[in-house]
């Protein structure tokens, strides 16, 4: 069973979407995925419910990461955990012990960038990455190309001294997948071919081997 953490302490930053396209794509292959929500508004629980409504996929099961302890299946094959916002805590701690990727989603603005410096900084500050700094990879995430805050943000996770795994562009694929409960995986392959193309590092990243995005 793998484990994969989803945080950022600033909040809009792209954690749920991240969270919830990873689960589809584990739907596609039949791989039995837990999805644990730990951010008080549960948009990943809510995007299941709208999920099972339209009758998608099996294979994902939604749990509240507010409710204590956790019900984990048996027969689950990864977890994905959706951090809340403002998680540099013990919980963060804890999940970061569980985790066996941690993905770090950074948006193209100089706020967001300063939030994600101060996390990595805080991170390597409190020890919490001299165990686990080769499993935490930073995503720039809602880019648009050719641009000069893309340049600058680029130029900054490349000079973090974490993995720079891949950039997902800002596109309004992410926001019809999350509105009709699915992700791009499960979408006509013509209108995400590009978006898939950028997934494939990051996937591959997590699971450590190459692996097909269709």
């Amino acid at each position: 069973m793998r484990s994969i953490l989803v945080a950022n302490p600033k909040g809009g930053c792209g954690k749920t979407t991240i969270s919830t396209n990873l689960a589809s794509y584990y739907a596609v292959w039949g791989v039995k995925t837990v999805l644990v929500d730990f951010d008080p508004q549960q948009s990943c629980l809510h995007w299941i419910e709208v999920r099972n409504k339209e009758g998608k996929h099996a294979g994902i099961t939604g749990l509240s990461g507010l409710s204590g302890s956790l019900d984990i299946p048996d027969g689950t094959e990864r977890i994905i955990f959706d951090a809340p916002a403002r998680s540099v805590t013990d919980k963060l701690a804890m999940l970061m012990k569980q985790a066996e990727a941690m993905v770090i989603p950074v948006l193209p603005s100089p706020i967001d960038m300063r939030a994600a410096r101060d996390f990595v900084d805080d991170l390597v500050k409190k020890g919490r990455l001299k165990e686990h700094k080769h499993l935490v990879g930073l995503v720039a995430n809602r880019v648009r190309g050719n641009t000069n805050i893309y340049a600058h943000l680029e130029d900054f996770l490349i000079d973090t001294e974490l993995p720079f795994v891949t950039s997902l562009r800002d596109t309004q694929n992410y926001v019809r997948a999350a509105e009709r409960g699915t992700g791009i995986f499960e979408m006509g392959p013509a209108a995400v071919e590009q978006d898939l193309e950028q997934w494939r590092p990051l996937i591959n990243w997590i699971e450590g081997k190459r692996v097909k995005t269709r």
